[in-house]
This record gives structure tokens, sequence and C-alpha cells, in this order.
């Protein structure tokens, strides 16, 4: 591949496709034209993967896919398509066959475990007045509030949801460890990153929200990646 690929983002549980608004405009500053970020229903990872296939089906050239928290998983699952040449992991879920969020998140219970809360629709929720302390304690308690009230639910059975054919085990990879992180482990970062035989692996002493408190430091990390050859 001669050309830099079109970078997708995915995003992941208790958010939207604007929290990589500042990855955003760092990758723009550091040259990449086409950037892309999908809207994940957060229903199943079924629907959440096929919603990323249709948006990769729609680029014409390479696709790199980035996935931060459980859009990990959903990179993981719907990144087997030809164009795509890479997937980057934020602090991410990078689960095998047969293995779940839920199923990893059992091994080492993240700190916040605590302040998730299902309603009675079956989504399940970080308590709005523990959001900054859970989910992103490195940003102002003003950004915590907004992204805590704004925060997308998933359904909460999407958590058992298994992936089938993991697409690290034929593309080539990227990591990033958030070594503060409260909602995936690092402990299970570091073993899920571990085994990837990723190409470059980083630790940023981040909260799970790195990509909005180490923008910076993450499009670098996918910059680097897009331009492999």
């Amino acid at each position: 591949m001669t050309s830099v690929p079109t970078i997708l983002l995915v995003h992941g549980f208790w958010g939207g496709a604007a929290h990589w608004s500042k990855v955003i405009v760092e990758l723009a500053r550091l040259g990449h034209q086409s950037i892309k970020a999908v809207e994940l229903p957060l229903t199943s990872l079924a629907d959440d993967a096929e919603r990323t296939r249709k948006m990769i089906a729609q680029q014409s050239g390479p696709v790199l896919l980035v996935g931060h928290s459980y859009g990990g998983a959903v990179i993981t699952q719907a990144g087997n398509q030809p164009n795509v040449t890479g997937l980057v992991y934020i602090a991410a879920f990078a689960p095998d066959a047969g293995e779940s969020p839920g199923g990893i998140t059992a091994k080492n219970p993240p700190a916040a475990a605590a302040n998730l809360a299902p309603d009675s629709d079956g989504y399940l929720w970080v308590k709005p007045d523990k959001f900054h302390e859970s989910f992103c304690q490195d940003l102002s308690a003003d950004e915590g509030l907004v992204m805590g009230i704004t925060q997308k639910a998933p359904l909460a059975s999407t958590f058992g949801n298994e992936i089938s054919n993991p697409a690290w085990k034929t593309k080539s990879s990227w990591y990033q460890i958030s070594s503060e992180d409260r909602m995936i482990h690092p402990d299970n970062q570091r073993w899920m990153s571990g085994r990837l035989n990723a190409k470059k692996v980083i630790t940023l002493k981040a909260s799970h929200a790195s990509l909005a408190s180490m923008p910076v430091e993450v499009a670098a990390l996918i910059d680097e990646a897009a331009r492999d050859r």
C-alpha cells in the first residue's frame, strides 16, 4: 500500500463518536485528510460490527481501524475486511475467539465496577455522579460532568457477546495501555496487548479516557500506524 489509509475511529461504551474530538483535531494537524468516526448503536456486538463493516465498505481505499474501550472488540470482529490494513487499540478490549468483554473484565474487575448501574430497560450506565472519578479522572470536573450526562449507555447484554474470528490474528496491531484506567483493569490491558504480537505497545499515565486527556500521544500512535509500511 502506498497511500495513507482512511482512519476509522470506533468509540466504546458510555460515549459516542464525539469522544474522539480531540484526537481528530490532532490527526488533522498531522496531515491526515481522510478521518471518519462511526456512531455505534451499542445494542450488540453483531450490530456494532455490521455498522463498522458498512463504514469500511464506504471507503474506496485502505482503512486503519482504531478502537477505544469496547470499540476494540468491535474492530476485532469487523476488521477482517480485505481493505483493512491494521488495528489500533486505545485502552481497549482485544478479545480472542470465544472471549467477550464481560469475560475478560471478570479476570480482573476494574476499580470502578461498583459504579455501574443497570436500568429497567436493560441498559447499563455509569452513575453520572461517579462518571468523572470512574471514566476520566484526569480531565476537568466540567468535562467529566458533561461526559457523564451525555454518556451513551450500551445494552448490558452486549458485554457477553463473544468474538468469532479475531482480526488481530492476521492484521498488524498497535496498543495503548492506560496505567490509571478504572474501567478496564490495566492488568487486563497488559495481558491482551501482550498476546497480540503488536508492532508497538505504549503505556500512558492516563485514565480510561486517554483519547481525551492525552490526545497528542494517542494521535501520534495512530499516525505511526497509519504511515507504517
